[in-house]
């Protein structure tokens, strides 16, 4: 059946009728694609780290941080490039409990010691929500001067799960910021208990920020993390609170009293400051700087750096060995197996993991 086409009639032969167009691409043909991102060579980000270059240095850390072999052989790599560059900071943990005002405090700590020059790299420990596997402080949202700061380094690092992973991980982190001339290194962690010790480890001093006038006195005295630290500081010293402020500091001195002494040699201190309002700052850093300069003094510096050396031997043996039991294709294929037996209760939970590492330790001598 033909169609009719009415413009085509003599009646009609003034009309000019212009020829239609073939259908359009759907695909713009201006459109210039991008070249895919090549990855960095080991070399190339060796050079960018040493010179400075803050979006190699951010590219570097997600390399550190992620699970894929790949990535993590040539995340050992750059950092064992980046080792003799290392070591020339001062590298400092800052704790509380959630609410303590960590992240004011650290926002007006990084501004003093920037005045006096040098870089500053702000790292921090999030322990992942249990649900959403996300951060859970959100930090960097916080630090509103410093963030925008042009000599500092805000890096928060989700533990998602591990806080023994995350932990090396912020070390090896620490390595690459301190070759790319990072002089002064925060550690923040949220005050809850494991995340301390991991953050101990690495630092020179651990600085805990702690409150007072929240009803028990007595529960900022929670021994292992108060062994742990260096210095005390009692935040919002200001207004109504400043009494039970410099009450708080003089029972916390009391305290640090029932304590062994440190092996540092060194008498922790106890002071009040207001991270808010920008009082008491100066007197913090005079006590850190007093630290640093006494522990050099007698050695201990050098020491306690070689002990957290050893210390991270040892946890690179652990994590090694764990991840070489869990991605055994042995193991794999019996490890569901295992584990519904165990929720069935047809075996205890402690004969099921015998199975599974002699199983794992007979495939070792194979």
């Amino acid at each position: 059946m033909t169609m009719e086409h009415p413009e085509n009639s003599g009646e009609y032969k003034g009309l000019v009728v212009n020829k239609g167009i073939e259908q359009p691409s759907s695909v713009n043909p201006y459109l210039k694609r991008k070249p895919k991102k090549r990855q960095l060579s080991v070399a190339e980000f060796v050079e960018g780290i040493v010179k400075g270059d803050i979006t190699i240095l951010s590219q570097a850390v997600t390399l550190v941080e992620s699970v894929k072999p790949e990535h993590q052989v040539v995340a050992q790599e750059v950092i064992e490039k980046c080792l003799p560059h290392s070591g020339n900071s001062v590298r400092i943990g800052i704790s509380g409990v959630p609410g303590a005002g960590k992240s004011t405090s650290i926002d007006v700590f990084g501004l003093h010691v920037l005045e006096k020059g040098g870089k500053l790299a702000v790292l921090a420990i999030d322990p992942s929500s249990e649900r959403s596997k996300g951060s859970i402080l959100g930090d960097k949202t916080r630090m509103e001067q410093l963030s925008v700061h042009p000599k500092s380094f805000i890096r928060p690092s989700p533990s998602a799960g591990s806080l023994g992973g995350v932990a090396r991980k912020t070390r090896e982190t620490i390595i690459l910021c301190e070759a790319a001339g990072f002089d002064k290194i925060f550690v923040e962690t949220v005050g809850v208990g494991q995340s301390e010790t991991a953050v101990h480890s690495m630092v020179d001093f651990f600085l805990l920020i702690q409150l007072s006038g929240t009803g028990d006195e007595l529960q900022g005295i929670k021994r292992g993390i108060m062994e742990m630290a260096d210095g005390i500081v009692i935040n919002k010293a200001d207004g109504d609170n400043l009494e039970r402020a410099k009450l708080a500091a003089a029972q916390f001195r009391n305290a640090l009293h029932l304590f062994p002494a440190p092996e540092s040699g060194w008498t922790p201190q106890v002071l009040t400051y207001s991270g808010f309002y920008n009082i008491g700052v100066q007197e913090v850093w005079d006590m850190v700087y007093k630290y640093i300069d006494f522990v050099k003094d007698n050695g201990y510096f050098e020491y306690r750096r070689n002990e957290q050396s050893k210390y991270w031997m040892y946890e690179t043996i652990n994590e090694q060995l764990r991840d070489s039991f869990y991605h055994n294709p042995t193991i794999e294929a019996m490890l569901a197996d295992k584990e519904s037996q165990v929720l069935k209760g047809n075996l205890t939970s402690f004969v099921a993991a015998k199975n599974l590492l002699d199983t794992y330790f007979a495939g070792l001598k194979n």
